[in-house]
């Protein structure tokens, strides 16, 4: 057993003796107070890990006690003991937070097994509340990088949106531009952030899983159910799920979901009464909604419904000196992880970056510096550490007809796609190496500008 603070509470000093004798020799130090202002008072100047408190004290009873204690410290456990059992005594005592219930005389081998399984109790609540507290200061929102107005704006936006954790959550942007680290922002800097972050790719499952994934089934609903399944909204109670590629769910789902935002209920595959978690949703795309609504490819109610509260990220290449910042900041982190002594980023290649049209965002920011500092030679890495900069741009001017004027950003993107596509028979994957893309980013440019399409 490991060492741990025990507070004796009972009236009577030889079973606080026999206790404390039993218990020191497991290791554990021992406080003793035998009335309840008493152990209020221990409890003040050194909380304890576990209490063990008698029913009948000569200024309170164990039941008003518990609930002060409790009061005082949810997460300290407190096993009740006491000569004068009864069922609801104990039924009472459990509901007031009790840990167990122990009857007089006590059994010192049995209470010796139940304070071992108690402080284990205690350990573990601890290392979860530590580790999600070290979850809550990864994704502060002070350390997301960036310091460019899109971000600043961004920043100032997801910290209200955070002290709403109720409303739905509609997160837009390219690919690579970083929805799920905002997703987990928002779960761990609202009042949310105790609760489950429960995250599923909505692309990534055919209709009949992805159904029981997020709304769980009952045994016997379909060929392979042998026993009941809770799915993600039910165990994602009092926390949040964030739906990925929600664009991509088929419009039978997108019924079921609409249900459930509307009406806080659900059903599991298979059932016949309704669920009702309290969770927050936040769903991301990487889609123009709208333009799916058009097309009737999405539901316009299940948009709105979606749609109260609407963030969309920024593309790296309107982030201006945020390139530089996140590229500093991948290349000592990659320094780290692969023990290298990185020291710098030379201006020339940092130059380059912000001229650089970055089409996978930051994602292919990371890539770039993961490979590079793997591979460098040098503490400082130089534009030659990143062949894509240059070599990426230079194929661009010398193989596709670029306007001098006269063109915006996304009519300039659009030709450069269709020049591409010509240039390669309509092969995708060809003209998204021309480009120097992958195949994913010049699909969704294709459908973008409807590409394609007679």
């Amino acid at each position: 057993m490991q060492q741990a603070n025990i507070l004796i509470v009972d009236d009577e000093r030889l079973i606080r003796w026999s206790l404390k004798a039993r218990l020191e020799q497991d290791g554990c130090i021992v406080t003793e107070a035998e009335s309840g202002e008493k152990a209020l008072s221990a409890l003040e100047s050194a909380p304890p890990d576990l209490v063990l408190l008698d029913f009948k004290l000569p200024d309170t009873d164990g039941l008003t006690l518990l609930k002060k204690i409790k009061q005082a410290d949810p997460d300290i456990l407190v096993i009740m003991m006491t000569g004068f059992s009864t069922i609801e005594t104990a039924v009472e005592a459990m509901k007031q937070g009790a840990y167990h219930y122990l009857n007089k005389p006590v059994n010192l081998d049995e209470l010796a097994l139940l304070v071992a399984k108690a402080l284990e109790t205690t350990t573990l609540r601890r290392e979860v509340k530590t580790l999600r507290a070290s979850q809550s200061e990864s994704f502060s929102l002070d350390r997301i990088i960036g310091e460019s107005p899109p971000m600043k704006a961004l920043k100032d936006l997801l910290r209200k949106i955070a002290q709403s954790p109720s409303s739905t959550v509609l997160v837009t942007g390219e690919s690579g531009t970083g929805k799920d680290l905002v997703a987990k922002a928002l779960h761990h800097n609202s009042s949310r952030a105790l609760g489950p972050f429960m995250n599923i790719t909505c692309s990534a499952l055919p209709d009949t899983l992805l159904e029981s994934e997020l709304f769980g089934h009952e045994r016997g609903a379909f060929t392979d159910a042998r026993q009941q399944k809770k799915g993600l909204l039910e165990q994602a109670d009092g926390g949040t799920v964030f739906l990925d590629e929600i664009g991509e769910m088929s419009p039978v789902l997108q019924a079921k979901l609409l249900r459930f935002l509307e009406d806080k209920a659900f059903r599991r595959v298979g059932g016949s009464h309704d669920i009702k978690p309290s969770v927050r949703v936040i769903a991301a795309t990487n889609r123009e909604l709208q333009d799916e609504v058009a097309r009737g490819r999405f539901r316009e109610d299940l948009f709105y419904r979606l749609n109260v509260l609407w963030v969309k990220l920024p593309p790296l290449r309107e982030r201006g000196q945020d390139v530089a910042l996140l590229a500093k900041h991948f290349c000592e982190s990659f320094g780290r992880e692969f023990r290298k002594p990185m020291r710098d980023i030379s201006q020339a290649a940092l130059d380059a970056m912000e001229r650089y049209h970055w089409p996978g965002n930051v994602r292919e920011l990371k890539n770039a510096l993961e490979r590079a500092v793997l591979l460098a030679e040098s503490a400082t890495l130089d534009l030659a550490d990143f062949p894509q900069l240059g070599g990426v741009k230079s194929t661009v001017r010398q193989s596709f007809r670029l306007p001098d004027s006269g063109l915006n950003f996304e009519q300039l993107e659009r030709e450069l796609v269709e020049q591409a596509l010509e240039r390669c028979n309509g092969n995708q994957t060809k003209a998204a190496t021309l480009l120097g893309m992958n195949r994913d980013q010049i699909r969704y440019r294709i459908e973008k500008f409807g590409l394609g399409k007679e």
